[in-house]
């Protein structure tokens, strides 16, 4: 059994990127896996202001309940990051959240592995390729961690048009592959 934890970072609630994790979710706990959930939109995480403390203390000045998800994401062995792509990248909920893992940096962190469930209304898988190279980029900075796998959720335009592409079926399978 492996610990995932799976960070969602719309605002729209049952929106397609959510969707996917749910899919995810759904596979990952049928495999025996133990589950948790973030959803940014609870959270409402604060900019990263750059001052480094974190490097020092293992947590952030800021208080926006950031600090109390460390010990999850650290100890998670598997790593999913569920996002809605804006203007070809990761939305900005999400890109301020991997900021805000920095006190993780250089750690000592379980995580091995990470996977993105990304959702597009661009019928085009290209759209999404900014979005990899940003979780990319934050993954290259821990020793070990590899992109273990992405669904690229295309032509996706309306709230729950998600489930009419194979993008849907992919996230289940994908989190049912965890073990």
């Amino acid at each position: 059994m492996k610990k995932i934890v799976i960070v969602s970072s719309t605002f729209r609630k049952n929106g397609n990127s959510e969707l996917l994790a749910k899919q995810f979710e759904k596979g990952a706990q049928e495999s025996g896996n133990s589950v948790q959930t973030i959803f940014l939109r609870d959270v409402k995480p604060k900019f990263c202001t750059g001052c480094l403390s974190c490097l020092n203390t293992g947590k952030c000045v800021l208080k926006d309940g950031v600090n109390a998800l460390l010990p999850a994401v650290r100890e998670a062995d598997v790593l999913v990051f569920a996002t809605p792509v804006y203007y070809y990248s990761m939305s900005g909920q999400l890109k301020t959240f991997l900021d805000r893992l920095n006190p993780l940096y250089g750690g000592e962190n379980k995580f091995r592995e990470v996977y993105l469930l990304a959702s597009s209304a661009e019928n085009d898988r290209s759209a999404m390729e900014g979005t990899v190279r940003g979780v990319q980029g934050w993954i290259d900075c821990f020793s070990d961690v590899r992109l273990a796998g992405a669904v690229y959720g295309i032509g996706a335009e309306e709230a729950g048009s998600i489930r009419e592409t194979p993008a849907f079926g992919e996230a289940y399978q994908m989190g049912k592959s965890v073990r």
